[in-house]
């Protein structure tokens, strides 16, 4: 599956590459996992209690990209500095990254408490009475949590930079028990149905944030926080940062964004259609997993590569990691779909939800081993170069043109619903491929080094 290769001194062997990529992959199971979990439970309260959760979590994943951004931004700027042996403004640039990255989702939580009634009245249109209340609830818990997952992002990130993904895989284990132990308890032992789930979020995060601060204090760690730590802000690493993240940043918002305008139209087809929406976003997300998890393995490999100015080499090992994605999407989705009736009927959908879903699962399952990593793995190459504009610009302009317009045309106009939203997502998706193949063939994302 890794090929060997004798030619030249590479950064990262094959063994180095298993080490980073295999528990960045558990990582993000552990991580679906919950949420498949967390969604099963919750719907043990309702379908209105499934879709009102599933409303909220877009907004919420939404600032995740945000701040996930950023957090690529620091670890592209970090890796680079390593490339160059430059060990000590790699430090700097991982103070500078918690520090900023601390400030922002502080005032951020603040506006979202602040902006709670649009948020709940306008973002989401006319919604039942139950759901409503189900989304406020989940909102006003969760929402304290963001600096937490935000910080946990900025340190994650930070140690996959070093190679070192085990320990962000130990803490989402110990997060993700938490969170699953505390819905068992709460929603099942003591009856609290949302406000459990939304209890359970907020201290599984708070104990996974102030773990992974304490491991990046120790002094031994090849890239680690200052002591005594220093909340001055140093304006040449912001930039540096902000130049990757704030690009980076603004596409995963607007396209998360842009995925929310597109659940305002989902609302408009119904219950069964936003629950099955809910439950496909979920079973999607196993699909393209273990693309996720190699996606970020690609941005600390190619980081080192081009901050040692060997873009031979990246180029070499986003051809070697691409292919792998492919063939894990391939497995994955294999197993996923052959147990679709099975994981749909833990959700207690009514009919109507459950044939939804299954047509959407099919539809996202066969279409991401065909096309998904050259649409959002290739990218990763690119950002880690610092080609983070192009990537913005073609993203963004693909998701508002692509699969906003079609969303309206094939599931409002031509009256397919759920399903015509998701075939604009797949129109998305060819688009961007065509944008990032060309620009990767090319030479011009490689004239951003730091």
């Amino acid at each position: 599956m890794l090929e060997t290769n004798q030619k030249k001194n590479y950064i990262f062997t094959n063994g180095d590459l298993k080490r980073l990529i295999i528990p960045m992959v558990i990582e993000q199971f552990l991580a679906i996992l919950v949420g498949l979990s967390d969604s099963i439970m919750v719907a043990s309260v309702g379908e209105y209690a499934v879709s009102g959760v599933s409303l909220v979590d877009n907004i919420f994943i939404l600032l995740i990209y945000l701040f996930g951004a950023l957090a690529t931004g620091g670890a592209v700027v970090a890796g680079q500095f390593l490339g160059q042996s430059n060990r000590e403004k790699a430090c700097k640039a991982t103070d500078q990254l918690v520090l900023l990255t601390g400030i922002s989702a502080v005032i951020i939580t603040g506006g979202i408490y602040l902006s709670k009634d649009l948020i709940l009245q306008h973002v989401f249109g006319r919604i039942e009475s139950n759901v409503m209340e189900s989304a406020k609830t989940y909102l006003m818990i969760v929402s304290a949590s963001i600096p937490f997952i935000a910080l946990y992002n900025a340190g994650a990130a930070i140690f996959r930079s070093m190679g070192n993904s085990k320990v962000p895989m130990f803490l989402s284990l110990w997060m993700n028990a938490i969170n699953v132990g505390g819905n068992a308890i709460l929603i099942f032992g003591f009856g609290m149905g949302v406000k459990g789930a939304s209890i359970a979020t907020l201290v599984s995060r708070i104990a996974a944030a102030v773990g992974i601060l304490l491991l990046l204090l120790g002094q031994e760690h090849m890239l680690h926080l200052s002591r005594p730590f220093s909340f001055r802000l140093n304006k040449e690493l912001i930039k540096k940062i902000a130049f990757i993240g704030i690009p980076n940043g603004l596409e995963n918002s607007m396209f998360q964004l842009g995925k929310i305008l597109v659940l305002s139209m989902v609302t408009g087809f119904g219950t069964a259609a936003i629950a099955a929406n809910a439950v496909g976003n979920i079973i999607a997300t196993f699909q393209i997993m273990p693309g996720l998890a190699a996606s970020m393995a690609l941005v600390t490999v190619c980081s080192r590569c081009v901050g040692a100015g060997d873009y031979d080499m990246a180029r070499y090992y986003t051809r070697k990691i691409l292919k792998l994605i492919h063939i894990m999407i391939i497995v994955f989705n294999f197993i996923i779909l052959l147990a679709l009736p099975g994981i749909l009927m833990l959700y207690h959908l009514s009919p109507e939800a459950a044939r939804l879903a299954t047509e959407i699962s099919w539809l996202h399952g066969i279409c991401a081993i065909i096309i998904w990593p050259e649409a959002f793995s290739l990218a990763s190459t690119l950002r880690a170069a610092n080609d983070v504009k192009f990537c913005m610009i073609w993203s963004v302009f693909s998701m508002w043109v692509f699969r906003i317009v079609f969303s309206y045309i094939l599931g409002v106009y031509f009256e397919m619903g759920l399903f015509g939203v998701w075939v604009a997502m797949i129109i998305d998706w060819c688009v961007r491929a065509i944008f990032f193949i060309c620009r990767y063939r090319g030479t011009k994302w490689q004239l951003h080094r730091i």
